[in-house]
C-alpha cells in the first residue's frame, strides 16, 4: 500500500506550513517566519519540498512543482542581493506560488508517494538501459524509481546527464523538458544533494513523460559535418577571442532565421573558437535577439534563460561533449525561443537614432527614469483577451530599452541598475518565477561576459522588466502591507 513520502524531522514542520496555510493568509504567514528568524535557504527548502508533495505536474507546463522550483535558483541570489528591507520578497513569491498549486484544484489534492529504488539486477548499467526504455515508452512511475536507485550509484551531475539525453531531444517540443532539470539541479547545489531523493523526482516525472516524437538527427548531423567530436576542443575563452566571439554575436543577433544559428555556432567551433566563446556569443545573440523582439508575453524569457543554462552545464567537468554541443545546438529549437522569431523588428535595437534623441540624464536621473516609466504601466489592465503568443510590446517597452541603452553608454554602475532591477522583478507573480529567472539570468550572463559585450544583457533586463511588469502584482502588494513599505 503506497504512503506519502516523509521528509526529516526538522524541516517536516515547515513544509506543513506552505502545504496548510490558506492562499489568502501565506503571504502574512510567510513574512512573519522570515522576520522571526527563520532561514531563507529552510523558507525555500520548505516551499520546494511542499509543492513537490502536494501538487502534481498537470498536461502542459503551467502548473504543480515545475516552475516554483525553477525558480529557486534564482530566488535564493536575488534575495541575498537585494537591501535587507527587500530581501524576503523574492522568498514570498516562491512560497506564494508553492502554495498556490499546491491548492488549485487543477493540480490537487495530491500526494507524492514514497518511492523506493528500483535496479536491473543492482547493475548500473542494466538499470540505465532499463530508464532509457522506459522513458522512451513514457513509463514516468518506473523512470522515477529507477533514478532513485541512479543517485544512490552515481554523482548528481551523471544522473542529469542520463537525464538530459531525454531531454534535450524534447526540447524541441517545449523549452521546459530541457530547463526544469536544470534549473532543479541549480537549486539542489544549495538546498543540498540529500534532498534531490525528494525534489529531483518532479523533473524526472516530467522529463520522461510521452510526448510526441523528437529527433537529434539533424543536430548530430552538423556535429558530424564539423567534426567536432574528433577534433582537440578548446574549452576556456580568452581576450584572444574578442573579436571571434563579437563578430560571431554579431551575426547571430541579425538572423531573420534561427534555424541558421547552430550551423554558425558549429562552424566557429569547427574554426577553433573556444566551447565557452561559443556560449557567450551565443548569450549576446541572444540578448540582442531579445531587444529586437517586439513581443508583449512576458513568458518569453527563455532566450536568455535558455542561452545561460548551457552556459552553465557548458562549465561542468562531468558532462560529456556530446551532451555539451547538442544543448548548445537546440537552443533555437524551443517553442518560446521560436516564437519570438515572428516578432523579430528587421534591425538591432535600440534604434541608434532613438537613443541619440534622448536628452542627457545623471545617472540618478536615468534611474529614477526607468523605474518612473517602468512603474507607470497600469496594473492589472494590461491583461489581453488574445492568446499569450500574439501580445506585442508598448512603445513604453521600447523607450525603457533606449533609456537603460543610454545608461550603458555613459559607464554608468551597472550595481545600482541592476538592484533596481531586482526590485521591479519582486513585484511580479503573473508570470510565476518567470521575471525573477530572467533577472538572475541577465545578471550572471553580465558578469560572465568580456566589458566590450556585456551591457547587451542589462539593456534586455529593462526591456524585459518593462514587457512583466503591472500583469498581476498582487502578492506584492498584500506583502508591501505586512512590510510596511
Amino acid at each position: 500500500m503506497a504512503r506519502p513520502v516523509t521528509y526529516p524531522e526538522h524541516i517536516e514542520p515547515l513544509v506543513h506550513f506552505v502545504e496548510e496555510s490558506t492562499p489568502e493568509a501565506i503571504v502574512t504567514r510567510t513574512h512573519e517566519k522570515l522576520a522571526a528568524g527563520t532561514p531563507v535557504h529552510d523558507m525555500l527548502l520548505a516551499s520546494a519540498l511542499a509543492v513537490v508533495r502536494s501538487s502534481d505536474l498537470p498536461p502542459g507546463h503551467h502548473g504543480g512543482p515545475l516552475h516554483p522550483l525553477a525558480g529557486l535558483h534564482a530566488v535564493r541570489h536575488i534575495a541575498a542581493r537585494l537591501p535587507a528591507e527587500y530581501a524576503p520578497l523574492p522568498v514570498i513569491q516562491n512560497v506564494a506560488v508553492a502554495n498556490k498549486h499546491i491548492h488549485s484544484p487543477a493540480m490537487g489534492p495530491y500526494i507524492l508517494a514514497d518511492a523506493a529504488p528500483v535496479s536491473e539486477h543492482d547493475d548500473v548499467e542494466a538499470t540505465l538501459a532499463a530508464f532509457r526504455t522506459a522513458a522512451g515508452r513514457g513509463v514516468y512511475n518506473a523512470c522515477d524509481h529507477y533514478s532513485l536507485y541512479l543517485l544512490q550509484r552515481l554523482s548528481p551531475m551523471q544522473v542529469l546527464e542520463h537525464l538530459l539525453e531525454v531531454a534535450i531531444p524534447k526540447n524541441q517540443v517545449d523549452d521546459h523538458y530541457f530547463l526544469f532539470p536544470v534549473f532543479t539541479w541549480r537549486a539542489l547545489e544549495y538546498l543540498g544533494w540529500e534532498y534531490a531523493r525528494y525534489i529531483g523526482r518532479a523533473p524526472v516525472r516530467y522529463v520522461t513523460r510521452a510526448t510526441m516524437p523528437a529527433s537529434l538527427d539533424d543536430v548530430d548531423g552538423l556535429i558530424a559535418k564539423f567534426g567536432l567530436l574528433e577534433r582537440d576542443q578548446r574549452f576556456a575563452t580568452g581576450e584572444d577571442e574578442t573579436a571571434a566571439i563579437t563578430t560571431l554575436a554579431e551575426e547571430i543577433g541579425r538572423v531573420s532565421r534561427l534555424a541558421a544559428v547552430p550551423e554558425m555556432l558549429a562552424r566557429a567551433l569547427a574554426e577553433g573558437l573556444s566551447l565557452e566563446g561559443a556560449g557567450e556569443a551565443l548569450s549576446v545573440g541572444g540578448s540582442t535577439l531579445f531587444l529586437r523582439s517586439q513581443t508583449g508575453n512576458p513568458m518569453d524569457v527563455h532566450i536568455n534563460t535558455g542561452a545561460n543554462t548551457r552556459r552553465y552545464l557548458l562549465r561542468q567537468p562531468e558532462l560529456s561533449l556530446r551532451t555539451k554541443l547538442r544543448a548548445l545546438l537546440v537552443w533555437h529549437t524551443g517553442p518560446e525561443v521560436m516564437m519570438v522569431q515572428r516578432m523579430l523588428a528587421p534591425d538591432v535595437q535600440p534604434e541608434p537614432d532613438r537613443v541619440a534623441a534622448l536628452p542627457w540624464h545623471t545617472q540618478d536621473d536615468l534611474l529614477d527614469e526607468i523605474e518612473e516609466l517602468i512603474s507607470s504601466l497600469p496594473v492589472g489592465e494590461r491583461l489581453p483577451k488574445a492568446g499569450l503568443a500574439t501580445w506585442r510590446s508598448t512603445d513604453e517597452v521600447k523607450q525603457a530599452a533606449a533609456l537603460a541603452q543610454q545608461y550603458a553608454e555613459a559607464g554608468y554602475a551597472p550595481g545600482r541598475l541592476i538592484t533596481l532591477l531586482g526590485k521591479i522583478a519582486c513585484r511580479d507573480n503573473f508570470t510565476e518565477m518567470h521575471a525573477l529567472k530572467h533577472h538572475q539570468a541577465t545578471y550572471e550572463e553580465f558578469h560572465t561576459t568580456r566589458p566590450s559585450l556585456r551591457w547587451r544583457h542589462l539593456v534586455a533586463a529593462v526591456q524585459a522588466a518593462a514587457v512583466s511588469h503591472g500583469r498581476i502584482q498582487d502578492v506584492y502588494a498584500h506583502a508591501t502591507e505586512v512590510m510596511h513599505f
